[in-house]
């Protein structure tokens, strides 16, 4: 029987971090259906899914509160076994503190995770090796916040974003070291596209108390051969998520604030959801998702993308050739509060 275009293949499971929960939820990607939760430590962030050992990633990365507002930064991740819904263990990577974002290299049996910088020693990346679930390598990023992480697909060149620091840090992961350094002014999510050759960044950093003069927002393009920003694809607002599908589509999370009297900041107004086709850097389409847009991931397929929004703690289910949202799923209204990370789980062979 044909697999409709409006769901997702059946026996997928989509799992869905709860920042404030803090747990992580399992949701049948075919029927929409909440299949449970596990219990995780405090202020999970980011999801990776470990296919070889079929082992959910989680980064614990702060005691409360988030970025530059937290109540001191953790040590450790969790590992989930999804199908039972169980911690299998919680791995230390003291001292290093802060892990946020997470690239996989199936290839290599590595997890990439960055890690914010301390007094003695720069923001970097932490090597673990999957078999053994242990630490092997540190990589710096001469930054003090590292916070998005992605790999080329080769798995040979490695791109961390940084809040404040003015530059994307590149690097070898097979010396382990800092190659060079992309001027941007700050930045969040990142993407690599497919072939290795471009790399695409949110900028500039999302302080929403900095409107003006602030750098065009959107997403820096740039090119990894020569370590330069060769383009922008400008936005309305400031971007945080960026992802791209398996088809080219560039998928980009954009935050909206609307003015308040009472706040100088203002008040959130829905998100926006916008796309481009990665090849040609045009725009496709856009859509309305929650509020605040933290996380975007898709079916391998690239039919489906999944918006985590952290205010309304929401999950959009969009359809990107028709650009439909096709199901919300409220995360709060099981008793969680926070959607974050996310991770699209392939059923087991």
């Amino acid at each position: 029987m044909p697999q409709s275009p409006r769901t997702g293949r059946k026996g997928d499971v989509l799992a869905v971090v709860s920042q404030s929960g803090p747990t992580v939820s399992f949701f049948d990607a075919a029927s929409d259906r909440h299949l449970g939760h596990v219990q995780v430590p405090a202020e999970p962030h980011e999801l990776c899914f470990d296919a070889t050992h079929r082992l959910l990633w989680c980064t614990l990365t702060y005691q409360s509160g988030y970025y530059h507002a937290n109540g001191g930064r953790r040590t450790d991740l969790a590992v989930i076994d999804p199908d039972t819904r169980r911690v299998v263990e919680i791995v230390d990577i003291g001292p290093e503190h802060g892990p946020h974002g997470l690239a996989p290299d199936p290839a290599r049996g590595r997890i990439y995770v960055s890690v914010e910088g301390a007094a003695n020693r720069p923001g970097g990346v932490v090597v673990i090796d999957t078999a053994t679930r242990r630490p092997v390598g540190r990589i710096d990023t001469d930054a003090p916040g590292p916070h998005w992480f992605a790999i080329d697909p080769a798995g040979t060149t490695g791109y961390a974003t940084n809040k404040e620091a003015p530059f994307v840090s590149v690097v070898d992961l097979e010396r382990g070291v800092l190659t060079s350094k992309v001027e941007v002014p700050g930045s969040e999510g990142l993407a690599v596209s497919a072939d290795g050759t471009h790399v695409f960044v949110a900028a500039p950093y999302a302080d929403f108390s900095a409107a003006e003069g602030r750098p065009t927002t959107g997403i820096r393009i740039i090119d990894a051969r020569t370590s330069s920003v060769v383009d922008t694809l400008p936005t309305e607002d400031v971007v945080l998520p960026v992802h791209l599908t398996s088809t080219g589509k560039l998928l980009a999370g954009e935050v909206r604030m609307a003015a308040d009297p009472g706040s100088a900041l203002g008040h959130h107004a829905p998100g926006r959801l916008t796309v481009f086709a990665a090849d040609t850097r045009e725009q496709v389409g856009e859509l309305e998702v929650g509020l605040f847009p933290l996380t975007v991931t898709s079916s391998p397929d690239g039919r489906l993308a999944y918006v985590a929004c952290a205010v309304s703690s929401t999950v959009d289910v969009v359809d990107l050739e028709t650009l439909d949202r096709l199901a919300r799923l409220d995360i709060a209204k099981l008793g969680e509060a926070g959607a974050h990370g996310l991770a699209y789980l392939p059923r087991p062979a």
